[in-house]
């Protein structure tokens, strides 16, 4: 056991992934842990050391096929497990400790994904993929920077966003994701999954908006300190509730989700919340947030042939908007949905999304993704599936789509 201080931002997910834990490892050894929303800085945690992975050599097994199988290197298995490479430990029944798989994405979930690790992976990407530039669009409440990743030259204009709902987070990693596979397919001059990502590069330039809402996923994910500067606001909004877990507003008690110009009033008045909340407040007017009026902003400026919203959950695809929508945004979405098993639905009786106030602004095709399935926030351990399945919904669109 080794003594541990939590410190500021500090979760049990993200102790146990920077200790090679599991969050269950940490709690055996600190029931309390379990018991409480968030860890406060300060306590004191005692935590076991990392368990070592072991394998039980099947017939057949030879040392090149066991550390493909297991994603390591042939010298690590040597150094842990001396004589495997000869053969001479590696017999059928043998239990080999097997090292730590090396990380082949940059992106990647570190316990919660935070305003913190979408920075560092951004810069990552860039640094990495010359093909990737990275901007400021504005600033939230709480000052966190709105980050725009750029990939791609063509003359068609895609917009993506994501977490704008808090409780939503997994979707930043979702889109940082693809991103990153994007890059490295383009640079590599191979496929991804039967598409051309040179061709998406030639005739489209994609513009994605990870985190929304950085300000409100920290919330969800840490909770609020004493010295927190909306405290006393936020306890009086959440009820007096200490978890956040449940939180999909901005700092401020603003739904994001219905802050859009898109028969805002109706939206407002179908909701009937009158201040403040942790969902489903409209704000005092439309576009009152600056997270929201970055989105716009950004959209006005670079007008977009296409925009897609990722949320969570129902796995499910939303994209009409009261007749505003083209022609093809139907077709599209069949097309959307065929690539990623989800539905395509016909939404009726919800405005003022950013999906919503695209169609009306733009006359082009929108759409609002649900991905995964659950209760927010999803399990970490559905991030691979989501973030394929993102990808196959944005390649879609990348790939143009043809319309039959």
């Amino acid at each position: 056991m080794q003594q541990y201080i939590a410190r500021r931002g500090d979760t049990v997910s993200r102790i146990a992934a920077r200790h090679g834990l599991t969050p269950e490892h940490v709690i055996q050894g600190n029931p309390w842990a379990g018991s409480q929303p968030y860890l406060y800085p300060g306590q004191v945690l005692q935590l076991p050391s990392a368990p070592r992975k072991r394998y039980a050599v099947q017939r057949g097994d030879d040392v090149y096929s066991i550390a493909a199988l297991f994603g390591v290197g042939v010298e690590e298995l040597e150094m842990l497990n001396p004589g495997v490479s000869s053969g001479r430990s590696c017999l059928p029944g043998k239990v080999l400790v097997l090292p730590a798989a090396a990380r082949k994405a940059e992106v990647y979930l570190r316990g919660e994904y935070g305003p913190a690790e979408l920075e560092a992976d951004a810069a990552g990407l860039a640094e990495r993929y010359s093909c990737v530039s990275s901007e400021i669009i504005g600033h939230s409440v709480l000052g966190k920077p709105l980050r725009l990743l750029r990939i791609g030259s063509g003359p068609r204009q895609l917009h993506v966003n994501a977490a704008l709902h808090a409780n939503e987070w997994l979707t930043a990693p979702c889109l940082m994701r693809f991103l990153e596979e994007y890059a490295a397919a383009f640079a590599s001059g191979t496929d991804w999954h039967g598409h051309r990502p040179a061709d998406w590069h030639r005739d489209w330039t994609l513009w994605a908006v990870p985190m929304a809402n950085p300000d409100g996923v920290e919330l969800v994910q840490e909770g609020a300190m004493k010295d927190h500067p909306f405290y006393e606001e936020l306890m009086k909004w959440n009820c007096g509730r200490r978890s956040f877990r449940h939180w999909k507003a901005n700092i401020r008690g603003v739904d994001l989700g219905d802050q859009f110009p898109a028969h805002w009033e109706e939206e407002r008045d179908r909701r009937q919340v009158p201040g403040p909340a942790p969902r489903d407040y409209s704000g005092s007017a439309p576009l009152s947030e600056p997270e929201a009026v970055a989105l716009a902003a950004l959209a006005e400026r670079i007008p977009g042939d296409a925009a897609v919203s990722l949320h969570s959950q129902g796995a499910e695809i939303y994209w009409n908007y009261r007749g505003y929508e083209p022609p093809e945004s139907k077709q599209w979405a069949a097309k959307l949905a065929a690539a990623s098993g989800y539905r395509a639905v016909e939404l009726t009786g919800s405005d003022a999304g950013y999906k919503d106030w695209f169609i009306q602004r733009f006359r082009k095709p929108g759409f609002t993704v649900e991905l995964g399935a659950g209760k927010n926030p999803l399990p970490a351990a559905d991030f691979e599936d989501m973030a394929l399945e993102t990808g196959l919904i944005l390649g879609a669109i990348l790939s143009n789509v043809p319309i039959q």
